[in-house]
């Protein structure tokens, strides 16, 4: 539906920037080919594609395979490229989620994050200055020898907690802070009204954008209109058959919804070459190859021999971060225990009186986005201003070896 409708002529050549707010695995049947073609965009325009790093993006919740079952992306990893080389994937896959930012700024207005904002760790520091001291290099869940326990908790707000909602906001969350325990457990937290204004009021902010719930709408509006949540596959968690994709554009200083309609067909044949085509009969392959669906077919390996050679080369030929040895600690918890979570899907719960703030037509809505206000200490995404054609990037603190963990882009569309 997106590729179709709103990068028809790919991204390089359609206007403005692009911003994802996590979750790419343990989706679908479709985990390697989704994340391969989000990082192949990133490759390609790596000024226009920014990928945002949610809970799923973490060994503890990609790898829970008993949970998550075929979904899983480990499972899939193994599954096309057998246990050895399906585990170095997988590791190496994550060792990239590693290194996502945890969260971008569009017009120093919009906050945009995949889960929510964190619980502050001390007095003299905004909660940006708290993201941004987040190690670039993060397991997060769970964590490396090196990530102290307060930013390991701040990373874990960002890609877990969820807004509370009216029952939670009357029995469990503390009024003074205006945090809570989320409704997964584990040790996850929910934002409630007062957290959203302290947060908003301090950064100079309007609005915020997540992602990491399921809604039939594809967009859920809460905390006074000023909590977005975005969710592009809502069909695929349990919010029955008329479930809507959305996405949000962020243009001429008005926040625009845009979602899928149930009866969408898409519009183009979209070829998957990296689809396995082992099990496939001579037959069925040939009738692939005339729809353009199958190319480049090759003869089937005898042996994985050949593909533990060209992996030994990969990795031979990779570059470590400054020579540095980064180490998952093993004597320390993860800050979610999923053992403790709810029992099913952890990403389609709480959808109550959340949505109580939908709007019923969504498919034209616009809202008036509040004056930026500068920070400096803050990435800055720019959207499009009335009588300015041009689009300029700022990426000022942007470090080449290391992402930090605030992004900076240009006319975002969640």
């Amino acid at each position: 539906f997106f590729s179709d409708n709103i990068w028809r002529l790919g991204m390089s050549l359609s206007a403005g920037n692009f911003l994802f707010l996590g979750d790419y695995v343990d989706r679908g049947m479709s985990c390697l080919e989704c994340v391969a073609y989000l990082l192949a965009l990133k490759l390609l325009s790596p000024q226009k594609v920014f990928l945002l790093r949610g809970n799923h993006e973490t060994r503890d919740v990609n790898g829970w395979e008993e949970h998550y079952g075929e979904r899983s992306f480990i499972y899939q990893c193994r599954e096309r490229f057998g246990d050895d080389l399906g585990y170095r994937i997988w590791e190496q896959t994550n060792q990239v989620f590693d290194r996502m930012p945890l969260a971008a700024v569009i017009d120093q207005d919009i906050f945009c994050v995949h889960g929510g904002i964190p619980r502050p760790i001390g007095a003299g520091e905004t909660r940006i200055q708290d993201i941004l001291h987040v190690p670039s290099v993060a397991g997060i869940n769970p964590p490396y020898e090196h990530e102290g326990d307060e930013y390991q908790q701040v990373a874990s707000d960002c890609i877990w907690s969820d807004p509370a909602s009216e029952e939670q906001e009357l029995s469990s969350v503390d009024p003074e802070s205006g945090f809570g325990e989320s409704l997964r457990g584990g040790g996850a937290i929910c934002f409630g009204n007062k957290a959203v204004t302290n947060f908003l009021t301090s950064q100079g902010y309007s609005y915020i954008m997540r992602a990491h719930e399921a809604h039939a709408e594809g967009v859920a509006i809460s905390k006074g209109a000023r909590v977005f949540t975005v969710f592009s596959t809502s069909k695929d968690h349990n919010q029955g058959s008329q479930a809507m994709a959305g996405c949000i554009l962020v243009d001429f200083e008005k926040l625009q919804v845009i979602n899928r309609s149930p009866a969408y067909k898409n519009q183009y044949v979209h070829r998957r070459d990296s689809v396995s085509v082992q099990s496939l009969t001579d037959t069925e392959i040939r009738k692939r190859m005339r729809f353009g669906l199958v190319t480049n077919v090759s003869p089937p390996e005898s042996d994985g021999e050949c593909d533990e050679e060209q992996w030994q080369d990969f990795e031979d030929e990779s570059v470590e971060d400054n020579q540095v040895d980064y180490r998952l600690s093993l004597n320390r918890r993860s800050s979610i225990d999923l053992s403790s979570t709810v029992s099913h899907d952890t990403d389609a719960v709480m959808n109550t009186s959340n949505s109580s703030l939908n709007v019923p037509d969504m498919d034209n809505i616009e809202f008036d986005a509040a004056a930026a206000s500068t920070s400096p200490e803050c990435a800055k995404i720019r959207s499009r201003k009335p009588r300015v054609p041009s689009i300029h990037e700022e990426m000022a603190g942007f470090n080449g070896d290391d992402m930090e963990e605030i992004q900076e882009v240009d006319n975002a569309a969640p």
